[in-house]
């Protein structure tokens, strides 16, 4: 914690090693006796009112320079790093990130013209569009201060400095920093806010039992801000009844932040969820928001949390637990306040039974569980749903297609939709696209049922049907064993599992 009131010499004779250096600080105050130096370094209270100085970097080739302003602001600066040359700008820039700059406006080109500072902050502005660079310069320079203040720097000191007003406008210029982080944050909370907005409001279509009772479901839970856990199968439409909770809860007007874990690779992971800090890895140029800092306030929907890999799973039951996250390569803990909704096909009690799911990050997600039925048990929507993504795609084409004929429904209604909702909407879709009549006929929709393995000349002996089934997936997905899991409807590890049971 920076200190409030420190006393940099209490005494400071011809004899001491400080007197020494003391008389390296000489030129800063215009003075040519050390007891004006030390008059001028005597003990600066901060007011309580002001805020912290953060991290300080100082650019400036005059090592006098240097040593004087290191001395003063040590003991209010989280750290101060100095630099004598702008060669290295772009290193300390990217791996220091200071707050403030403290910039010298000429160096070992010219003493007069400036030019060398204002290509300096040109470059520390490409490189941080929000940094905060205070500028240097003698009286006779001012002009050129101001000069520089419109190319974007935030303020400038005039040497000799008055230390009183040298921390004032290095106070103050924490302060504009603090301000540009939190406008950044919030600005980043309206984009996805945006991003939000701009989807359409959700719908939940159907009359069937099933729906209804999810509806229900959905509507005592209105007030209740608990972690749900979405379970169904490829295609039911858990990503639209996670929507249409988000839209029916407190947190409707927050950030609705998605991740789907089967889509990011195990090692990319922590980075997406946490965050990273720059430098945190070799292409982190830049700190980046993970999905659970950017969720601040708002909702998390973690789809297919089946293929949580276990360090995952850990990591995630801390952040949940703790309710505090530390981005890569960061040593800062920042809060989070995050309404979790998750998604799966996977049965996650069967994965606790196995092992392969932590059971207490299991009963942390799962406050309430929330089953959607596969539209194969939903007759009476099929209809309901048919109608609708007509009416979607014949207005998103421009076809005039004002209905499904009777031998058409009657196909549609027979049939038993393995893909669920999601086969439905592309088979409606294709069908719209296709057809130049007002009607939709059952000879426009492509519909195949699943070969028997039996009329195929196969087998009903379990092993073998789960091997040949296996293989095939594994064949199919050329190796890749995310894609396979997912094409038998199981998890990864489940796969992995299998694999080595059957010898494969």
């Amino acid at each position: 914690m920076p200190k409030t009131q420190t006393t940099v010499f209490q005494t400071c004779t011809p004899s001491t090693p400080e007197n020494e250096l003391c008389g390296f600080a000489l030129f800063m105050c215009g003075n040519a006796h050390p007891h004006t130096f030390l008059r001028n370094f005597a003990p600066y209270q901060i007011p309580y009112s002001m805020p912290a100085l953060g991290k300080i970097l100082i650019i400036d080739d005059n090592e006098d320079v240097l040593f004087a302003l290191h001395l003063l602001l040590e003991p209010y600066a989280e750290k101060v790093k100095v630099m004598r040359s702008p060669d290295r700008i772009v290193h300390f820039i990217t791996d220091f990130r200071p707050d403030i700059v403290l910039l010298d406006m000429n160096f070992t080109r010219d003493t007069v013209s400036g030019q060398e500072g204002m290509d300096c902050l040109q470059e520390i502005l490409k490189l941080d569009r929000h940094a905060v660079v205070v500028m240097m310069t003698a009286y006779a320079d001012t002009d050129k201060a101001v000069q520089a203040i419109k190319a974007g720097a935030t303020d400038f000191v005039s040497k000799p400095w008055e230390n009183d007003k040298l921390l004032a406008t290095l106070h103050a210029a924490m302060k504009l920093r603090r301000s540009q982080t939190e406008v950044g944050r919030l600005e980043e909370r309206v984009e996805a806010l945006s991003a939000e907005r701009a989807t359409p409001q959700p719908l939940l279509i159907g009359e069937s039992e099933g729906m209804r009772n999810i509806v229900s479901t959905i509507g005592r839970l209105r007030e209740a801000d608990v972690n749900v856990l979405l379970l169904g199968e490829n295609g039911t439409g858990k990503d639209v009844v996670a929507r249409y909770l988000l839209a029916h809860s407190s947190r409707a007007a927050e950030p609705f932040v998605t991740i789907d874990v089967g889509a990011v690779p195990e090692t990319l992971f922590e980075s997406e969820l946490f965050g990273y800090e720059k430098g945190a890895f070799t292409d982190a140029r830049k700190e980046k928001k993970g999905r659970l800092e950017l969720a601040h306030g708002g909702t998390l929907f973690l789809d297919e949390v089946g293929n949580l890999s276990p360090a995952a799973q850990s990591k995630l039951l801390t952040a949940l637990e703790k309710r505090r996250i530390v981005r890569l390569g960061g040593t800062h803990e920042i809060p989070i306040d995050v309404r979790l909704i998750c998604a799966t096909n996977a049965d996650l009690h069967a994965q606790v039974t196995e092992g392969t799911f932590r059971q207490d990050l299991f009963y942390r997600i799962n406050t309430v569980e929330i089953h959607i039925p596969p539209l194969r048990e939903r007759g009476e929507d099929i209809q309901l749903l048919a109608d609708h993504f007509l009416r979607t795609y014949a207005r998103k084409y421009k076809k005039d297609i004002r209905q499904i004929a009777r031998d058409a429904r009657g196909k549609l209604q027979r049939y038993a939709w393995p893909g669920n909702v999601r086969e439905l909407q592309h088979a409606i879709e294709r069908a719209v696209v296709l057809c130049n009549a007002d009607t939709l006929h059952a000879d426009d929709f492509l519909l195949h049922a699943p070969a028997s393995p039996v009329a195929d000349g196969g087998t009903l002996n379990l092993e073998a049907l789960e091997r040949n089934a296996v293989e095939k997936a594994v064949r199919l997905c050329e190796g890749n064993m995310s894609r396979a899991a997912q094409m038998l409807g199981i998890t990864r590890y489940s796969l992995y599992r299998k694999l080595e049971k059957l010898g494969l």
